[in-house]
């Protein structure tokens, strides 16, 4: 098997080191630059390209004489084309693709005369491309994504290619969910214990593209069995005053509102926003829980999800110079939230006879404060590339919550769980801090190095109190009542090297060394115990090498293949490793396990890209192993009660073969589709010690988004997403369809728009499966939000624009994205 592999790896060397291109000094960009009134060229208009993907200046410069610009010594790639005069409208031209070794001439670029000092939109001439490729990457910009318009980030991600978001808010890459989430590429500290809260208050329509890399390289986090997902978000280069409003509200009371504003002049760039959302999202869902005696527990719910969020940040960025920036902001998010969840059992002997019925009613209201403070530093060198990015960023995180429950029985003989109080207490504090060097060699040659760290601290606590029908008294219940500390240390330093040996073979290669520490304190408040056993401590610390590798050929023109290794890690979260046990549901009780151990994943992955005028086909066969997997194991069920337990637990491994395929088809000028499909073998070893048997078979989904200009004024959208049944640990899911659409209107002479958009339009959104062990086989299902949901939303965008040279110039040669959004 080693000398096979070895075989097809030198011979995909050989393949990639037999193929010559064309030189990429003769690789160029030309245009002119005119008067759209009289057609006279527009000499001395500055002229800027930038890099498709981050949004970099890579040329930059002012027309001659005759308005004629000319960049030369291009890489092949995507990017876009700047181009103002004071007096005249911007133009914008984006998706300009160019191939090693092409002369691409751009022909007329046309200004048209500004009338007043109100601000002109841009002309854009063309849209982004729905996905773009890079070395480690996949973009999709989804900016344009009317399906999701009005809603948050997590639907947003929903209508990715290869992600999927369960029904918990988890997003999922490629079947996993065990996935790194960046926001504007680092972790966010206003998140703190739990992404999944910041992604249901960010709005969809701050996003601008999101970056799916299945195989980052060694400058990224490894953590993530899935691989990472970069959210970016909207940022504003616009000089002068501008600014964007929007409402909207749909079914079921779901309002949202917001207003960004922005003001930059040649020193100084100052941007604040504010989101409003009222969430309401009412669900239901079943257990079935049928026991190797034959009897059988069977419960139904009704649950909601209810809560006000008010999201603000604040910033500003200081142009020290033309090479310097430094920038300072500040988010804030304040959260109340109220889940409910009512719980209806039903309870059958061995007979198959009803003995009785059990209703048990839960409420929790939840107080939620988080605050996120960030210093970033940017220094460009003479050297074009050359760069020093610094960020330190400190959050903080707090939560009060009061959860009660009620429960009766028809039935004495039926056991149920008391009434109960729990008082809960979270605080989370977070701080990164991350140092990145670029420093290119030449065109094809560059080095990559940095230092970060990583701290999570996190206190939870709960106070549980029972209610004693037969003395009428509320007691301390200390089985449940705990206090549980965390600390999650991780100190990491990286290196990336990238060159090209021909002109059309690559490769890059980094290694990544990471000191990580988890320690844990449980605290128990039970006064019976002696105070050294009070206190149980946990603690890994452990030291890794990351290495990454890739390998990447230009065929031929626009069609590229690329094969890939790294190393990644999945850390245990905090919910994972926090031994308070669940009682929501006694029936099927869960905890979490301080003494897991980190996945340690190798990942390959062997990819082909190829471009026609129309056409943008990616593909994708990938293999994934995972040591050490991390499963929510059911693994015991009361005999008294029946009442289920599950724990996390490190399992053996799995190992997971497939392919992906992905393609954009333009089909005519008013009309593209997107599609997306993911197949895969997945196996799990299974484990002797917890009961859990050898499982596999094939999991696949697949989604298709079409996108149409239906008037000048109008588009559309619908996107639809296939999952099937998949393999879990121990036993498996259902299939899942969804199905959204939309449609958008400009109005107000474009600077407003109105978009309708009603997502789950089947209401099949919903998870559920059947799971196997050696006492019981449980069915369940679960819906958090029933479709479908219908949103109408409004924005309007205005300001006025200071035109004088000096802005114009910062506008088209300063490409610092940290600050602002950009209506």
């Amino acid at each position: 098997m080693k000398v096979l592999l070895l075989r097809n790896v030198a011979l995909f060397l050989i393949l990639f080191l037999g193929v010559r291109g064309h030189a990429q000094d003769q690789t160029s960009i030309s245009g002119r630059v005119i008067d759209s009134v009289n057609n006279q060229p527009i000499d001395f208009a500055s002229v800027t390209l930038l890099n498709q993907q981050n949004k970099q200046a890579v040329k930059g410069g002012q027309t001659d004489e005759k308005g004629e610009f000319n960049f030369t010594g291009i890489a092949a790639g995507t990017y876009i084309i700047r181009a103002s005069f004071v007096g005249y409208n911007a133009y914008e031209q984006l998706a300009v693709r160019i191939s090693s070794g092409q002369q691409l001439s751009l022909g007329n670029i046309r200004l048209s005369p500004s009338s007043s000092t109100l601000l002109k939109e841009v002309v854009i001439d063309g849209t982004p491309p729905a996905m773009e490729m890079g070395i480690d990457r996949k973009v999709f910009n989804v900016e344009q994504s009317i399906v999701s318009e009005g809603g948050t980030a997590t639907e947003l991600l929903q209508n990715v290619p290869s992600l999927s978001v369960d029904m918990d808010g988890n997003v999922g890459l490629r079947g996993s969910s065990n996935v790194t989430i960046l926001i504007d590429g680092r972790r966010s500290a206003l998140a703190g214990s739990n992404i999944n809260d910041l992604l249901e208050s960010l709005p969809a329509n701050s996003v601008q593209r999101v970056e799916v890399m299945t195989n980052p390289s060694s400058k990224y986090d490894p953590e993530g069995q899935g691989g990472i997902i970069n959210i970016i978000l909207k940022k504003n280069v616009r000089t002068g005053f501008n600014g964007m409003v929007r409402a909207g509200g749909g079914s079921y009371h779901n309002y949202n509102a917001g207003l960004d504003l922005n003001y930059r002049d040649t020193k100084f760039n100052y941007f604040a926003g504010y989101n409003f959302r009222r969430r309401n999202s009412p669900g239901n869902g079943f257990n079935d829980n049928r026991y190797n005696d034959g009897s059988r527990v069977f419960n139904t719910s009704e649950n909601a999800r209810t809560g006000l969020s008010h999201m603000i940040r604040l910033g500003a960025d200081y142009f020290l110079d033309e090479k310097t920036t430094i920038g300072l902001s500040g988010n804030m998010n304040v959260r109340d939230n109220v889940r409910s969840e009512d719980l209806f059992y039903t309870y059958y002997d061995t007979l198959g006879g009803v003995i009785g019925t059990s209703p048990r009613y839960t409420r929790q209201d939840e107080d939620d404060f988080a605050y996120e403070l960030s210093f970033d530093f940017k220094r460009e060198f003479r050297r074009e590339g050359e760069e020093l990015v610094a960020n330190f960023s400190y959050g903080r995180s707090k939560e009060d919550g009061i959860q009660t429950f009620e429960q009766s029985a028809s039935n004495a003989a039926i056991p149920i769980d008391n009434n109960r109080i729990n008082d809960t207490y979270e605080d989370g504090k977070n701080t990164n801090i991350q140092i990145d060097y670029t420093l290119p060699f030449s065109k094809e040659q560059k080095l990559e190095a940095g230092y970060r760290t990583t701290i999570r601290r996190g206190e939870e606590q709960q106070l549980s109190d029972m209610f004693l029908p037969d003395s009428g008294r509320w007691v301390r219940d200390y089985g449940i009542t705990n206090d549980f500390n965390l600390e999650d240390i991780v100190h990491a330093l990286y290196t990336n090297y990238q060159n090209k040996l021909t002109d059309r073979f690559g490769y890059q290669i980094g290694l990544r060394a990471e000191q990580a520490y988890l320690n844990t304190e449980y605290i128990s408040f039970d006064p019976e115990l002696p105070p050294d056993d009070r206190i149980a401590r946990g603690r890994l610390d452990y030291f890794r090498i990351y290495p990454s590798i890739y390998l990447t050929q230009e065929l031929t023109e626009g069609q590229n293949l690329q094969l890939s290794y790294t190393r990644r890690v999945n850390r245990p979260r905090g919910w994972q490793v926090n031994p308070f046990i669940n009682v929501s549901d006694p029936m099927n009780l869960r905890q979490g396990n301080p003494n897991l151990m980190p996945e340690d994943i190798h990942s390959f992955e062997l990819a082909y890209s190829k471009q026609w005028d129309k056409v943008n086909f990616t593909s994708s066969v990938y293999h994934r192993r995972t040591n050490d997997v991390i499963e929510m194991i059911v693994d015991s069920a009361s005999s008294e009660t029946n009442a289920t337990f599950s724990r996390f637990q490190n399992i053996s491994r799995n190992e997971a073969t497939g392919i992906e395929l992905i393609s954009q088809f333009t089909l005519s000028p008013r009309f593209d589709v997107t599609a997306n499909f993911n197949g895969n073998y997945l196996a799990f070893k299974g484990s002797e010690e917890f009961g859990v048997p050898e499982n596999s078979g094939i999991n696949w989904d697949a989604n298709l988004t079409g996108n149409g200009r239906i008037a000048k004024n109008l588009t559309a959208q619908m996107r639809a997403n296939y999952m099937a049944p998949r393999v879990m640990a121990q036993g498996r899911s259902i299939d899942m369809f969804m199905l959204d659409a939309g449609v958008k209107m400009d109005v107000l002479d474009n600077k407003g728009s109105i978009l309708f958009n009603v997502r789950d339009l089947l209401n099949q959104r919903r998870f559920g499966g059947e799971q196997s062990t050696a006492q019981f086989v449980r069915e369940f299902q679960r819906r958090w939000m029933r479709g479908p949901v219908v949103m109408v939303t409004f924005s309007y965008r205005f300001g006025n624009r200071d035109l004088n040279q000096k802005d114009d110039k910062r506008e088209d040669t300063d490409d610092y994205q940290n600050g602002g959004e950009m209506p």
